[in-house]
């Protein structure tokens, strides 16, 4: 079962957060004995950042096996999913960090494992940089941390207008986004999936829950603006990930892991940008013995 929680984040914005289990128990009978944790120890917080357009429900695999050892909560950053989306809130990088230091805060999540795709990322090791004692540790999966120039920025916005929306049917939002789309190298049912899970049904058929102008607003703060300083400020231990097939390339993600005072590095095969959502137990493995580690 999935539980909101509501949070107050940067300038009064109402931001959704949701638990997708229950909070782990001291005792299990399911567990083998050996395995049920001590009755007196803490769980350690972790919270789960999306990346552009997506929202908290992306990481709900994740998150229910994260419950077995750690209170998970994933968060519906500004202008995505069940989030407020006001036209006049501010979407820099500052309105984003802080709700997410808001978010540890007001539930208590503190010091939190910071888990973050893409934009959420940029957004978790900010936030660690800036705030270190919120944060016990940090993964990183496929965010770059150099700028990318202003024609990646025109490419987006004609690739928003490029939508065919509304759409008809979920059907077609799935077809069009995991086959038909041109940014779609070979048949990809994943992410057809991932976007149909960020429209919503109108009268006129199925549109983004989010803004697209809000959406190429938010971009501008990595488009233009390179981020290395901010991560090599970052004094926890870190994990950069990335898909063999995604976004960050190898000698960056390396370069970054360099950077890092705490940098480890790990790669998932046959894998992409959305690799936590399309390739979920080869994340898990990629992952989970880190945070065993930072978790003790």
């Amino acid at each position: 079962m999935a539980r909101r929680i509501d949070v107050t984040g940067a300038g009064g914005v109402h931001l959704a957060a949701w638990e997708f289990a229950d909070p782990p128990k001291a005792e299990d009978p399911a567990r083998p004995h050996g395995d049920r944790p001590d009755p007196d120890r803490s769980f350690p917080g972790v919270l789960l950042l999306h990346g552009l357009m997506g929202r908290a429900s992306h990481w709900a695999s994740t998150a229910r096996w994260l419950s077995d050892r750690h209170r998970a909560v994933a968060l519906d950053q500004r202008g995505h999913g069940q989030s407020d989306k006001p036209p006049q809130a501010a979407y820099t990088r500052e309105a984003y960090v802080e709700d997410a230091a808001a978010a540890i805060e007001q539930l208590d999540l503190g010091p939190a494992v910071l888990i973050g795709h893409a934009m959420g990322a940029l957004t978790a090791w900010q936030l660690a940089a800036k705030r270190p004692e919120l944060v016990r540790g940090l993964i990183i999966c496929d965010m770059r941390a150099s700028a990318l120039g202003a024609a990646s920025q025109r490419e987006w916005a004609d690739w928003f207008k490029s939508w065919p929306v509304p759409f008809a049917t979920l059907a077609d939002v799935r077809k069009w986004f995991g086959e038909d789309d041109p940014w779609v190298e070979r048949p990809n049912p994943a992410r057809g999936e991932f976007y149909a899970e960020v429209m919503h049904e109108g009268a006129d058929g199925w549109r983004p829950v989010f803004d697209p102008d809000q959406m190429l607003k938010s971009r501008e703060t990595w488009v233009y603006d390179a981020h290395w300083e901010e991560l090599a400020q970052v004094p926890c231990p870190a994990l950069v990930v990335r898909g063999v097939d995604g976004e960050l390339g190898r000698a960056e993600a390396q370069e970054m892991v360099r950077v890092l005072s705490k940098g480890e590095y790990a790669e998932v095969a046959e894998a992409g940008h959305l690799l936590p959502y399309d390739r979920p137990e080869a994340w898990r493995a990629a992952v989970e013995p880190f945070l065993d580690r930072v978790g003790e």
